[in-house]
């Protein structure tokens, strides 16, 4: 019985949680600068330094320098973290822009799309899950903890970037 009561609130606190970074995720409004400028800037090349700014070779590094001190490790894993929080919150940020504009898109369409409006949803809500423990290994990390890898939420974004480019009419590419 206790078993069955501890299934049903994690049960009930993963539905609620699910919901709430899907409101979170929907109820965003990001501008939506849509042209070809905006997508070029949405390259994943603004993105590349997340992938190092937690890497343990930095602080393997500061270790092995003279005059070492541990706080200088937890000084600099702090920093990075912040550096990384602000990559993350633009990454956040871009994501948003990408599904609005495919919302747009869809819209739009002379066509029903239901395959692309459940890859949204499914997009959203695994990017939200995704954000969210990136942000718990980021503290973890910050204390000396644990490693960050954003790799699959990087290819998560990218796939949706892509998936954009794909979409925007031809007409909007020769504008520009």
């Amino acid at each position: 019985m206790t078993l069955l009561v501890a299934v049903v609130t994690l049960s009930a606190v993963a539905l609620g949680v699910t919901l709430f970074v899907v409101f979170r995720l929907a109820s965003a409004r990001p501008s939506l600068p849509v042209n070809l400028e905006w997508l070029e800037e949405l390259s994943m090349e603004r993105y590349r330094p997340m992938m190092r700014l937690l890497d343990s070779d930095d602080l393997e590094f500061l270790k092995s320098t003279p005059g070492f001190q541990p706080e200088m490790a937890s000084r600099l894993r702090k920093e990075r973290c912040q550096i990384f929080r602000s990559y993350l919150k633009c990454l956040e940020s871009d994501f948003q822009r990408v599904c609005c504009a495919l919302k747009i898109l869809m819209m739009q369409a002379d066509q029903d799309r239901p395959d692309l409006a459940s890859l949204l949803l499914r997009s959203q809500i695994a990017f939200g899950w995704g954000v969210l423990a990136i942000q718990f290994r980021a503290t973890l990390y910050s204390y000396g903890i644990g490693t960050v890898d954003v790799k699959a939420l990087l290819k998560q974004f990218d796939a949706m970037r892509l998936e954009l480019g794909n979409l925007t009419p031809v007409s909007m590419a020769s504008a520009a």
